[in-house]
């Protein structure tokens, strides 16, 4: 902004103002509406300082709009800016549980595979079901069913760690993808499964105790004790197959008694 202001002040031609524009643009999208208001009044400072004629209260309508503009063009970026970020948001979020969705998951799970491809380190999967929600809904109605999927979510991301990712990627269904070994894996797994176990929800205002929701868990993972080059097609087969691993250990889960975590070697 300073060289705007410096060649304004030397031409005081109106196309070099209309440089003033970008560092107001730049600094809404980047930081919001404070910052681009913000940085539009110091433009304002700065086109009065270059033209000292519009330092009087005897301003020109071109004065008065070049004003006018400035402020509308930070708070308009801003809000456009926001408004991106939001739908982006929107695109990648399940509306229910504020996890991630399907589709953003495959994408990072594609990345995952890579990274531990290259870097060596095992990757693992848990996919995750609700137990017995037909009968909760059955007896209580769908909204009590779609809290607990609900609370189950909030649960998942409490913890989930931070090189992790989660989804619900179905009804009552959710997968994490985390860059551990099967055994550090397992412990998650089974923390989690505590967790839900433990909580005693409220749920369309009907209370409910402790261990009215559990949850099965299937667990797979997978080893990279060798480097190998990347080749998506491979990595997109990988993950199709630590996938299928991972549901059938949910299945076998689920046969098995449900509130429990079964662990079976990955592809």
């Amino acid at each position: 902004m300073a060289l705007v202001f410096a060649h304004d002040r030397v031409t005081g031609l109106a196309h070099v103002q209309h440089l003033y524009y970008l560092p107001i643009i730049v600094a809404a999208i980047r930081f919001g509406m404070l910052s681009g208001t913000s940085v539009a009044v110091v433009a304002i400072l700065l086109y009065h300082l270059a033209n000292l004629q519009a330092l009087t209260w005897r301003y020109e309508e071109s004065d008065i709009l070049q004003i006018a503009v400035f402020l509308a063009v930070g708070i308009v970026a801003a809000k456009l800016a926001d408004d991106a970020r939001r739908l982006h948001q929107l695109a990648v979020t399940d509306d229910l549980t504020g996890l991630h969705n399907l589709r953003l998951f495959e994408i990072e799970l594609k990345t995952m595979m890579r990274t531990a491809r290259a870097s060596k380190r095992p990757l693992s999967l848990l996919v995750i079901d609700v137990d017995r929600l037909k009968l909760l809904n059955d007896e209580y109605g769908h909204l009590v069913g779609a809290q607990a999927v609900r609370t189950v979510g909030h649960i998942i991301a409490r913890h989930t760690p931070a090189d992790a990712i989660a989804c619900r990627y179905g009804g009552d269904e959710f997968v994490i993808a985390v860059p551990r070994s099967a055994t550090e894996a397992e412990s998650l797994a089974d923390d989690l499964r505590r967790g839900v176990l433990a909580c005693a929800p409220v749920l369309a205002g009907i209370s409910f105790p402790a261990r009215a929701l559990s949850i099965s868990i299937g667990l797979a993972s997978r080893s990279f004790d060798q480097f190998s080059r990347a080749d998506p097609a491979i990595d997109d087969a990988e993950s199709e197959a630590l996938f299928r691993a991972a549901d059938t250990a949910l299945y076998l889960a689920k046969n098995g008694g449900r509130n429990r975590v079964h662990s079976v070697a990955g592809s």
